[in-house]
């Protein structure tokens, strides 16, 4: 297993000339804020720095972000072509996202669920309204469980949206709130149990699907279940 040797030490999933993917540990910003907290763009910036004896500002294009309490797959672009591409990929929607959830409840076996979300910035809250309230925005996702055991359910679940909070609020809204989610769910010791399990996309310029996965770490309560792709 290779890591960027940083610190935090980040393990690198998939790199080539154009591309660097790490799994993001919970706790870990996405990018830099003013708290200061570590950062996996900034980290990955010193891992290129380090790695490749790089001078100056070392260009690492951010894609797509994660909670900081949510663990998982992170690409980043290494050029700017291949920043546009994917980011292009993403707005067309065809990157695939999936996450891993552990929530308490009885969810169906399979569902799709479809809600209009609306975001107070001031308290970087999201919640359900009206789909004719103004500012709303469609929020859909589909999911499959995977394993139940002891009142909580393993779920793998597919983005088909991208909106802020929208697996957190979405599940809650049909109860099924996430463990550990301090914010709409059931507070428990540690962070939430929600993680970007898998990221899909074509590559930039090998033009070839691409299909990057990211396992939880393997302590509660993901280890109550088997994981499986």
């Amino acid at each position: 297993m290779k890591t960027t040797g940083t610190n935090p030490d980040l393990e690198i999933l998939y790199e080539d000339n154009h591309l660097l993917s790490i799994c993001k540990p919970a706790g870990v910003l996405s990018q830099e804020d003013r708290t200061g907290d570590p950062d996996a763009l900034t980290l990955g910036k010193e891992y290129l720095k380090n790695e490749y004896n790089k001078p100056g500002n070392v260009f690492l294009g951010l894609l797509h972000r994660l909670d900081k309490p949510v663990s998982g797959v992170m690409v980043m672009a290494k050029t700017s072509k291949s920043a546009a591409r994917i980011s292009e990929q993403i707005r067309q929607r065809t990157v695939k996202k999936s996450y891993l959830a552990v929530v308490r409840g009885e969810p169906e076996d399979f569902n799709y669920l479809t809600h209009y979300l609306l975001k107070d910035t001031a308290s970087n809250r999201v919640a359900v309204v009206e789909d004719d309230q103004k500012g709303a925005k469609c929020a859909e996702l589909m999911y499959q469980t995977l394993d139940r055991k002891n009142g909580l359910a393993l779920l793998k679940i597919k983005l088909i949206t991208g909106r802020a909070h929208q697996i957190r609020v979405q599940l809650t809204e049909v109860n099924l709130p996430i463990l550990g989610d301090k914010k709409y769910g059931i507070t428990a010791p540690g962070h939430i149990a929600l993680h970007a399990f898998e990221f899909e996309f074509t590559h930039p310029t090998l033009k070839k699907p691409i299909s990057i996965q990211c396992y939880p770490p393997p302590k509660e309560p993901w280890a109550f279940f088997k994981i499986e792709s």
